[in-house]
């Protein structure tokens, strides 16, 4: 069985070969908005698009521009967030987005490649769908991008007020907000699960919900009201570190055999958790339950709210750099996933658990390490989630600034993290959360969003859009009616696997 593991896990390497070069491609040829004009007007105005009635103003791109990125002629500069962009330098922002895109939701992938098949080969449609999904996910964090250049948006909600307008503003806003929730809710789900492995791993029997209970009473519930948190950022490091450890101790573990029949650790896991290797292969792709690893996919990559900090930070942020920057970023998380889901799966097969280190034994120290590099970036990038989901809370509430006292932002912190750990109790299907976010919100933010309001910019530009322009337009919604039909069918998997 491992033989074959191996092969299918060649073929899956050979196909991603392939499938990394079409990553890159898309995101840096279907870029096809030209460069602008005028760079400073049209970033520094929020009214470079007319809406309405409006008189049209002065078009922010050049028709005989370049299609994507290259040298800026004498007549049209290279697009630019404000007066060149921010202060990130290129590595620094390829890191910064990879920590972004790879969350725990990777943790969750081998529970869908279980959710349709149970041989090894399944890994190999497996790797395509992640690295497909990948690449248009990129595509429309581009395109995200592109439109804060268009219209000077500084945020996910302002691109979609400069685009289609204010009054229906609180539709993506309101979806960032409850995603964050899912996001903490996750954070919550995994830490509840991690932590008592660790404590049964140092022969204490703690369950997962006292041990969720305390760890928000004690640790979290100080660190989310805490005033300050720049502090913290340096920890989010430890993730990306954690979960390339964990991905090597999860190839070191499949090929070594622990867990194989006979292996050294096959039985100090819980008979449900053991490897179910059958014959559900590569042709159990076309069932319907690989929709469920399909949104599962669109919770893991969904990192678009922040397209526009990401883009405006950039350094010298032409679209040239900016493509560069999200093909890259992208082609590398697509790598740790098909990395880690290819190798959970070959080991557990049809027992891969929604948070695939349920599935290794608290007696492994290989893996109880990721475990430990796993909870302890999580417990100090919680509060990071967390006050992203609270601020945005307040702000769907319409609740000034000046009037979010100390007192307000403690007792809103205590009535979300009471909701989420409650939830969480509940809930302990770290791949439902991920399915059914990714079924819903995600394939909103991704897929429908983006395109909804590249339509409307490019409506708004009226006679003086380009040919470029109005194609792309066709593409962005193609992708749209995709996320809505895959949205659609995933919910109702997700929901019936209740």
């Amino acid at each position: 069985v491992r033989c074959l593991s191996a092969v299918s896990l060649l073929s899956t390497h050979f196909t991603v070969a392939i499938i990394m070069k079409f990553t890159s491609a898309l995101v840096l040829l279907l870029s096809i908005s030209a460069p602008i004009t005028d760079a400073r007007r049209a970033t520094n105005s929020l009214a470079s698009i007319p809406r309405g009635g409006a008189t049209k103003q002065s078009v922010a791109f050049h028709k005989d521009a370049r299609v994507w990125g290259g040298d800026a002629s004498s007549t049209a500069k290279e697009v630019r967030g404000g007066d060149g962009g921010g202060t990130s330098t290129m590595t620094s922002h390829l890191f910064n987005m990879v920590k972004a895109i790879v969350g725990v939701g990777v943790l969750s992938l081998p529970a869908g490649i279980a959710a349709f098949g149970d041989a090894p080969s399944a890994s190999i449609p497996a790797a395509i769908l992640i690295a497909s999904i990948g690449s248009i996910a990129a595509y429309n964090f581009s395109l995200l991008g592109r439109l804060c250049a268009m219209t000077g948006a500084t945020s996910y909600k302002s691109a979609w007020e400069e685009t289609v307008g204010a009054s229906t503003a609180w539709i993506p806003g309101s979806s960032c907000v409850i995603k964050t929730f899912f996001a903490v809710l996750a954070y919550s789900m995994v830490l509840g699960d991690t932590f008592s492995a660790l404590f049964e791993t140092f022969g204490f029997n703690v369950s997962r919900g006292k041990a969720l209970i305390g760890l928000t009473v004690t640790v979290l519930m100080p660190l989310c009201k805490l005033k300050d948190l720049s502090s913290l950022a340096p920890f989010s490091l430890v993730g990306i570190a954690g979960m390339l450890y964990t991905a090597v101790a999860m190839a070191v573990r499949f090929f070594d055999g622990s867990y194989a029949e006979g292996g050294k650790l096959a039985t100090d896991v819980a008979e449900s958790l053991r490897p179910a290797l059958g014959t559900k292969g590569a042709s159990a792709v076309f069932s319907s339950n690989a929709f469920i690893l399909i949104c599962m996919l669109s919770t893991a990559y969904m990192a678009h709210f922040n397209a526009p900090k990401f883009y405006l930070e950039l350094e010298n942020n032409t679209i040239a750099r900016w493509n560069t920057c999200v093909a890259t970023s992208f082609s590398i998380s697509i790598l740790f996933f098909i990395g880690i889901a290819a190798m959970g799966f070959s080991t557990f097969g049809g027992a891969s658990n929604g948070l695939i280190l349920n599935n290794y034994s608290t007696k492994d120290s290989l893996m109880g390490f990721s475990r430990v590099a796993v909870a302890f970036a999580l417990v100090f990038t919680y509060p990071l989630a967390f006050v992203g989901c609270r601020d945005g809370t307040l702000e769907m509430m319409k609740v000034p600034k000046e009037e979010r006292t100390d007192a307000k932002l403690n007792n809103l912190t205590y009535i979300i993290l009471a909701s989420v750990t409650a939830v969480a109790l509940k809930i302990t299907d770290l791949s439902f959360i991920m399915s059914f976010g990714g079924a819903t919100l995600g394939n909103a933010l991704i897929y429908v969003y983006p395109a909804i309001m590249f339509r409307s910019a490019v409506k708004n530009l009226g006679d003086d859009a380009t040919a470029a322009q109005k194609l792309e337009v066709k593409l962005a919604m193609a992708f749209a009616a995709l996320g809505i039909g895959m949205g659609a069918i995933g919910t109702k998997m997700a929901l019936g696997k209740l």
